[in-house]
């Protein structure tokens, strides 16, 4: 069996799992499967901000609404092939999933505890405003006077 390499870390919990799952199946069901759309959405945004690659948190950033139109084309097409057309239907959700997942630009990286440095991510340099111990403060220059 392969090692997992620690890049991946997932911290949802049940309790808000279970919760998102009833309401995404109670909008199914209310609907008659109309607005999937909406329960797919709000499932895939908790996965998302539970999620983490690398440290850096991932971001669902699709609408029901840009997803609605295409699911009521496949609602129809299903209806009229007696269900054969759903073969193509869930290939082309996890599709839009993953076009929709992308890392979170408001997350700042390796902020998880144990996440190995990221190579990419230039360090903090003093001219970004960071603090130095006092033992490294740059001298202070004299004030100008008029």
């Amino acid at each position: 069996m392969a090692r997992n390499s620690g890049r991946f870390h997932f911290d949802g919990g049940a309790a808000a799992y279970v919760g998102t799952g009833i309401l995404a199946a109670l909008i199914t069901v209310c609907t008659l499967g109309f607005c999937y759309p909406f329960a797919l959405v709000l499932k895939e945004r908790w996965r998302a901000k539970h999620s983490y690659i690398d440290g850096q948190r991932l971001a669902f950033t699709g609408s029901a609404w840009g997803l609605l139109g295409n699911w009521v084309k496949w609602l129809l097409l299903s209806f009229i092939t007696l269900g054969i057309y759903l073969f193509w239907v869930g290939p082309r959700i996890a599709q839009w999933k993953w076009e929709h997942t992308d890392f979170d630009p408001t997350w700042r990286p390796n902020t998880l505890p144990g996440a190995a440095p990221d190579a990419s991510v230039a360090p903090p340099t003093p001219s970004r405003g960071v603090c130095r111990p006092d033992s490294q403060k740059a001298p202070r220059l004299p004030e100008r006077r008029p």
